[in-house]
């Protein structure tokens, strides 16, 4: 059998290897795609995307019940599960079709299939028909990720879920444990609690949202109990004892143990590279705890390999992913891209209220050594925020005394994960204190307690 040859082949079309072979084609280079399951990958079909839209679902469904402070009148308010799944999956479907689109716009060859390294420059791909060979002097991997299985505690689609699971729910749970309050863990909490499940959070760490800076934990954790969550912190789960309509679980915390009976239980418990099968190992790749080893530049060491996305290792963010991918792209294309900063790339969570972050924590700031200025603004103070009925948030900035740099910018509350990419530019633009306070922000806008988060830092807000 002939090979076919490209000048890149991209293993996986999720957000960073679509986009790595769109850049790629832009740039002149014939570009092959390999993808096994979905284009789109996790983020469009099981991810990013169809979680939002449920999440708009119950965003609307909250709003619903507040018509009255509103001045609006809202009788008989229900939902259709069912209903709210098949938006959320038509919304996916919309957009995995949109990126089919892109890439035959752009002249990127598409092969379906299972791919295997079978040498330097070398890929077979296992397809319905057969197989096939491709060849390319640069191969990049873009393989994702997926869910972390803890022993006994495996999902089984039925009482136990995974994020997939939860997706396309066999059932409303009426009680509700999730296991692990990252990302994936409190937006399905938040959704599934909105609708009315008797929610109960588990979190090993000493505090739920643990990659959030500590205050902003603390707040969001005390508007998820006033919306009826049950938040165990410092505590894991130790077994589950399965039954054909129930789960008991049994939760350690502070040297007790709890049994309490739940329908569902969601394990959102951190994500494991897709490393296997793609023979790694037979090329020399290093892999570090299920994570392909990389460099700045996304480099494997192994000559025209590259790894990009989450089985590169963290943050696991679509958006990471797909400027990882570009930056590749430009590379094998003979440019001179800059290297991807880790501490300029913004981690968005859309449970309610919203979670948004960028840069350092102040406890990370001060180990760091940094003389630290804290700004902090309460949407309480904001008149765009009180017109809107949503008063509950607030925007902290954290700034080095010394020579003014934003350090990090950390908010919670209505739409924060809009407002933070405004601080992401201004982290990019080396932007100092005096250059926002001299930015003249829209009103009424949310965004002007950014600007006066940066002003109480120096103590100079006006509004509070």
């Amino acid at each position: 059998m002939s090979a076919r040859n490209f000048d890149m082949i991209v293993i996986g079309a999720g957000p960073g290897g679509y986009v790595a072979a769109i850049r790629g084609a832009q740039l002149g280079m014939k570009v092959c795609v390999v993808e096994r399951e979905h284009l789109g990958g996790i983020c469009l079909n099981w991810g990013c995307i169809p979680t939002k839209a449920m999440l708009r679902s119950a965003e609307v469904f909250h709003l619903m019940h507040r018509a009255s402070e509103f001045g609006l009148t809202a009788d008989g308010i229900g939902y259709d599960l069912d209903a709210v799944v098949k938006r959320s999956r038509g919304v996916a479907k919309q957009l995995a079709g949109g990126v089919g689109h892109l890439l035959k716009k752009n002249k990127v060859t598409v092969v379906m299939g299972a791919a295997t390294l079978a040498g330097p420059g070398r890929v077979s791909v296992a397809t319905d028909t057969g197989s096939e060979e491709l060849t390319a002097p640069a191969i990049v991997l873009a393989t994702g990720a997926r869910a972390r299985d803890l022993p006994g505690l495996e999902a089984d689609g039925k009482r136990v879920w995974s994020y997939r699971h939860a997706l396309v729910p066999p059932h409303m749970p009426k009680k509700l444990l999730v296991i692990g309050s990252g990302a994936i863990g409190i937006e399905f909490a938040s959704f599934f609690n909105t609708l009315g499940a008797e929610t109960t959070v588990v979190e090993v760490m000493e505090r739920i949202l643990p990659v959030e800076d500590a205050e902003i934990s603390g707040f969001a954790k005390k508007q998820f109990e006033k919306q009826g969550m049950r938040i165990l912190e410092g505590a894991s789960v130790t077994r589950l004892d399965r039954g054909t309509d129930k789960v008991t679980a049994h939760v350690e915390q502070g040297g007790r143990t709890e049994a309490f009976e739940v329908d569902t239980v969601i394990s959102a418990v951190g994500i494991v590279g897709n490393v296997e099968g793609l023979g790694l190992e037979a090329l020399g790749v290093r892999i570090d705890r299920t994570h392909v080893v990389t460099d700045e530049f996304c480099r494997t060491g192994i000559k025209g390999l590259y790894a990009i996305g989450d089985v590169a290792g963290p943050p696991w963010l679509a958006h990471k992913a797909s400027h990882e991918g570009v930056m590749v792209a430009e590379l094998i294309a003979g440019g001179h891209p800059h290297p991807i900063r880790p501490g300029s790339i913004a981690g968005c969570t859309y449970c309610h209220p919203q979670v948004a972050s960028v840069g350092l924590t102040e406890a990370r700031a001060k180990e760091k050594g940094y003389e630290v200025r804290v700004g902090r603004f309460p949407f309480l103070g904001n008149g765009k925020a009180i017109a809107l009925g949503e008063p509950e948030g607030m925007v902290k900035t954290l700034f080095d005394a010394k020579t003014g740099e934003l350090l990090g910018a950390h908010m919670v509350g209505a739409e924060v994960t809009e407002l933070i990419q405004g601080y992401v530019v201004a982290r990019g633009l080396e932007s100092t204190e005096a250059d926002l306070m001299q930015t003249i922000f829209p009103h009424p806008t949310l965004s002007e307690m950014m600007h006066e988060s940066v002003l109480d830092a120096w103590g100079r807000a006006i509004h509070f």
